[in-house]
């Protein structure tokens, strides 16, 4: 074996990892191609979720969290990499230059890309300590984000955003002809999510999760949201790269919260709908554009827990060139 065979098929080692994403809805919007010297990244538009986010902002994000996995399975493996971020496609091109011996701190994050997961249940009354949450905006600040963690009154104010979001899009027929396709059953083609990680009836929460207009199996437990902090991924630049560079933090924080205990739940709908988003964005002083909302809590263990969602094949989303 060449070291040009060995490199290229560590690289689709890499890619092969970034399968466990996290994407919206699950839909999975990426492609990977990969070569002796490079992994190149693209977005999928077949996978778009076309009335829901017709800007794309929420696949750029899906596809950013498959970026920052991939590589963090080239740091586990102590692979020195630099990431070209092209003006059009690829999406981006991962570069490695050199192999050194593997951080501890990387191995330990690889660990987590199995076990993340988006926890719908409702959270438990411990509060989520301070300096964890210190290391969250870390994490977010590191990838090219910020993470605002919200005050009480804010708490209120982003309730009433999540209401006023759900019911617009509950009023548009298409986007929720749209969801039902990617939505609830048994997701025997890879993609979407199963009933076994739909809440079986709404959790009693001052912010409610989303209404994906399907009932699930999983039970949602008694517990509220009174210790739970909400969070609002933000930066300072609205074009797609910066919602690619969203995605990859929003990805840190999600694999920070993981390794620490923490469920973390995206709420992506107040950013979805146009008003809402710009309301959010006040609430953040106009500082920044707001990415997504994120519930950060320690979940309530004592039911059961989610139903892994599907994944796609990995001869459907990785190809293999010379």
């Amino acid at each position: 074996m060449t070291a040009d065979t060995q490199t290229r098929d560590l690289l689709a080692q890499a890619a092969g990892a970034a399968r466990y994403a996290p994407s919206v809805h699950n839909t999975q919007p990426w492609r990977w191609v990969v070569y002796p010297d490079r992994l190149e990244l693209f977005a999928v538009t077949e996978r778009q979720l076309r009335f829901q986010d017709p800007d794309q902002h929420m696949l750029l994000m899906s596809c950013g969290a498959a970026l920052h996995h991939a590589r963090v399975a080239l740091d586990a493996d102590g692979w020195v990499h630099e990431v070209e971020r092209p003006a059009a496609e690829p999406l981006a091109i991962i570069r490695p230059l050199e192999r050194r011996t593997a951080d501890p701190a990387a191995v330990r994050v690889l660990d987590q890309l199995s076990r993340r997961h988006t926890d719908r249940r409702t959270m438990s009354d411990e509060p989520v300590d301070v300096k964890v949450l210190d290391a969250f905006t870390a994490a977010a600040e590191q990838a090219g984000a910020r993470l605002c963690l919200l005050s009480r009154d804010q708490v209120i104010e982003l309730a009433v955003l999540v209401e006023q979001a759900q019911k617009a899009e509950t009023s548009d027929d298409l986007l929720q002809a749209e969801t039902s396709t990617w939505v609830g059953g048994d997701r025997a083609d890879g993609t979407g999510i199963p009933d076994g990680s739909l809440p079986a009836e709404p959790a009693q929460t001052t912010v409610a999760g989303r209404d994906f207009g399907v009932t699930g199996t999983l039970p949602v437990g008694a517990g509220h949201d009174s210790a739970v902090t909400y969070a609002v991924l933000y930066g300072t630049g609205d074009e797609p790269a910066d919602w690619l560079r969203a995605g990859e933090a929003l990805n840190a924080v999600w694999l920070a919260a993981t390794e620490h205990g923490v469920a973390l739940t995206p709420l992506s709908g107040p950013v979805e709908v146009g008003f809402t988003r710009q309301r959010l964005g006040h609430m953040l002083g106009g500082v920044g554009t707001p990415y997504l909302v994120t519930r950060l809590g320690i979940a309530d263990t004592s039911g059961p827990a989610a139903e892994p969602t599907p994944r796609l094949p990995v001869e459907q989303v990785v190809e293999i060139r010379d």
